[in-house]
């Protein structure tokens, strides 16, 4: 059985010796450095962003190496899990294959599963599978949106009428209602206007005010009493926008959804949880920041990154380290991972000396990340301090000598340090010379002298002065 999840990345930090902006990768994954930056990939299914230092022009885009399969009347791309599409007969084009959803708890709350021969098979749209079968109602199961849109039994969640909700399971007038940073879980499913299911979880948890759905979903739950089951019609502005989501939302198109609201509690103090837990968490927000990343929302790419750091920790209530050596270790990685994607948002921000607060952090946990010391090395290159600069990216050629972004950046320093005078004269030394002792990287290059030769003219000199001595000589004589 084969599982199509939704194409989003999962880490996005994939180059090697920098990070998105400009910064050198070595292994190409998933962000794609510029011109001359090369990429890293990590291999555990995530993809980190690749660093490349922020040139002109210059800058590492995140691409979601994903299978695509296309389906009759809809170009969807999806990410394939697991063995080769089953065999389907040549004359069969269109998209049809009838899907289960599959219920997770991730902030990715859609997974469709091709049935085997021997599963009942259900429409992705089937009634059978709403989680509130006994609210079919017109508005849910044929009502135009636009008609929903302009009800006047709708309530209104915001001014301009692109959000609004009608309540069809009241609570107790005083029932509880959750605040902007508590944790909340919610039974959902969501479709759209022809009905097809493209979200669906029967306990969804999310926390309200950290971008862990979209706004459509915090603005209602925050709007809701504790059991409460209402309608949300929610215009795209509030949903998935101008890009959708791929591969079941398009651009541009509401959604409908139906909520209920499970359970309202605080927000765990990430010190007080097991570590595995942490993982977990922080990963899921990671996640959400390399969606954001894909889709050019780099301040909230940014800010995913940093609460995605903010749980990432081996450290106790008590002050002490609360987990295995192992888990210490993985935590540690995706911290490196979550910071290099942390700062090659805030390149993508222009937030220059933030970017190196943040390869510095990098370097703190793994002094020898070749995307922290490329990035670090071009901005410190960039901000005029060129002796730092030089040993930073020399200890980056020294460890990716291969990596020509690397070789690029130095070349640019040298000529900043020459005051800006041509450099083509100037070439980096071939990788197997370099050995342990790798200054100083650059040398000049021979040259053809210009004019006259020196030893020319020392021959002329000489042949001169012995016919001088010469006639001196005849003329004592006579």
């Amino acid at each position: 059985m084969q599982t199509v999840s939704l194409a989003l990345c999962s880490e996005m930090e994939t180059d090697p010796c920098c990070e998105e902006h400009t910064d050198p990768a070595v292994e190409p994954t998933e962000p794609e450095l510029g011109e001359a930056i090369s990429e890293f990939a990590d291999k555990d299914s995530h993809t980190e962003l690749a660093c490349g230092p922020p040139e002109e022009g210059e800058e590492l885009q995140m691409k979601e190496q994903v299978e695509t399969q296309s389906c009759a009347g809809a170009s969807k791309s999806t990410e394939i899990k697991g063995t080769s599409n089953p065999e389907r007969e040549d004359g069969e084009t269109e998209c049809k294959e009838r899907r289960k959803l599959k219920k997770t708890n991730s902030w990715k709350m859609v997974r469709f599963q091709d049935p085997s021969e021997d599963d009942d098979v259900l429409e992705r749209d089937s009634a059978a599978e709403s989680l509130f079968p006994e609210y079919a109602m017109e508005e849910w199961t044929s009502s135009t949106f636009e008609e929903l849109f302009t009800a006047e039994d709708w309530q209104d969640i915001t001014e301009d009428r692109l959000l609004r909700k009608k309540v069809l399971e009241p609570v107790a007038p005083h029932s509880l209602c959750p605040t902007w940073g508590q944790e909340v879980t919610v039974k959902m499913q969501c479709v759209l206007e022809d009905r097809t299911v493209v979200e669906k979880d029967g306990k969804l948890v999310f926390v309200i005010g950290e971008g862990d759905v979209n706004q459509a979903l915090e603005e209602c739950v925050i709007s809701m009493q504790k059991g409460e089951i209402t309608l949300l019609l929610a215009d795209s502005q509030y949903a998935y926008g101008l890009l959708g989501r791929e591969p079941d939302i398009p651009a541009w198109a509401p959604l409908l959804y139906q909520l209920q609201l499970l359970d309202i509690r605080e927000k765990p103090d990430p010190l007080t949880l097991p570590i595995a837990d942490r993982i977990r968490i922080g990963n899921q927000k990671r996640e959400r920041g390399n969606f954001h990343f894909q889709r050019e929302e780099y301040s909230m790419a940014a800010r995913a990154y940093c609460m995605a750091l903010d749980v990432l920790t081996t450290r106790s209530q008590d002050g002490s380290n609360g987990g295995v050596e192992a888990e210490e270790e993985e935590v540690q990685d995706y911290r490196v991972k979550c910071l290099n994607n942390l700062a090659t948002s805030q390149l993508k921000l222009e937030q220059y000396d933030e970017a190196l607060h943040t390869s510095r952090d990098v370097l703190t946990l793994e002094q020898n990340n070749v995307k922290a010391l490329f990035r670090a090395g071009k901005l410190l290159s960039d901000k005029g301090e060129y002796k730092e600069a030089m040993e930073v990216l020399k200890k980056a050629l020294k460890l990716e000598p291969a990596t020509k972004a690397i070789h690029v950046e130095l070349s640019k320093l040298v000529k900043r340090q020459s005051g800006g005078k041509e450099t083509k004269e100037w070439k980096a030394k071939p990788a197997e010379v370099l050995g342990d002792n790798i200054a100083p990287f650059l040398i000049p290059s021979k040259k053809k002298p210009s004019g006259i030769s020196w030893k020319f003219i020392l021959g002329a000199l000489v042949v001169a002065l012995g016919s001088l001595v010469t006639s001196v000589i005849l003329t004592a004589r006579h």
